[in-house]
C-alpha cells in the first residue's frame, strides 16, 4: 500500500458515529431486521433467519431486564418501542412462514 494514498478502512472508521446505549441498541435493532427480512444485510443479501432474529430479540430483552432504572427516558423509550416493533414483526414473519 503506497503511504500516500488515503485508506479507506481509516476513513470509514472516522466516519463512524461514537457509540452511545441508543447506538448500540440500534445496531441490534438493525440486526434482527435483517434476520426478519426486512433489509438486506451488508452485502445486499436479504434471506430470513427466524432463530437469529429471535436471538436478537431476547437479548435487546434482557438488556432491558438488566438495566432497568439505570437509563435515561429517552434511551428507556427507545428501546421499550423498539423491542415491541420488532416482536410485532417478528410474529408476523413466523405467521407468514
Amino acid at each position: 500500500m503506497d503511504p500516500k494514498e488515503p485508506d479507506t478502512k481509516d476513513e470509514a472508521r472516522r466516519a463512524l458515529p461514537d457509540i452511545d446505549f441508543a447506538t448500540f441498541i440500534l445496531s441490534m435493532g438493525s440486526s434482527a431486521l435483517v434476520h426478519l427480512g426486512e433489509m438486506p444485510a451488508p452485502d445486499g443479501a436479504s434471506e430470513l433467519d427466524l432463530p437469529l432474529a429471535k436471538q436478537t430479540i431476547d437479548l435487546l430483552a434482557l438488556l432491558q431486564e438488566k438495566t432497568q432504572g439505570n437509563l435515561d427516558e429517552a434511551e428507556d423509550n427507545l428501546l421499550r418501542s423498539l423491542i415491541y416493533d420488532l416482536r410485532i414483526k417478528y410474529v408476523d414473519a413466523v405467521n407468514k412462514k
